[in-house]
């Protein structure tokens, strides 16, 4: 998953600013994931690393979805990119779905009475399955809208 996070980071590291912040933001949340999921045991749920993954989690998620994508969305409209804007509108709803999955294991987190690490652990593994499918989706997006502005620029030129 980290390999795959510093591909996109390298593809599209000069796209924007604000999207070189978000992938900076994608990696150090891949990295927070790997090392709760590298540990010899199944992750305690009161532990500064969960703490910290979630943190990064939210910070991540909250900034595609406020920032990222609404300026994506932004650029594709003034470009008229009608192939972009239908791109968006097929791989959103999926984008939206993992968020609604990363936001419940966020709350379950805090939820510390009861928990075991055990169901953690599990929970931990398929939102790192869905994460991978979140950031494949938006490196899509990202290249779809990138590469069609990317032309529309250098036309107008």
């Amino acid at each position: 998953m980290l390999e795959s996070c510093q591909n996109a980071q390298e593809r599209w590291g000069g796209v924007h600013q604000l999207i070189d912040r978000w992938l900076q933001e994608r990696h150090e949340l891949v990295h927070a994931y790997d090392l709760l999921n590298d540990s010899a045991s199944a992750p305690a749920a009161s532990t500064p690393e969960l703490q910290r993954f979630c943190e990064i989690l939210l910070d991540y998620v909250s900034a595609g979805h406020f920032e990222v994508y609404e300026q994506l969305t932004s650029e594709a409209k003034a470009f008229g990119d009608q192939r972009g804007l239908e791109l968006a509108k097929q791989i959103y709803p999926r984008i939206e779905a993992i968020t609604e999955v990363a936001l419940a294991f966020n709350d379950r987190c805090d939820q510390v009475e009861g928990r075991d690490s055990v169901s953690l652990g599990v929970e931990l593994k398929r939102l790192g399955q869905l994460l991978h499918e979140r950031f494949e989706l938006e490196d899509c997006l990202i290249e779809v809208l990138h590469n069609a502005h990317k032309q529309a620029a250098v036309a107008a030129l």
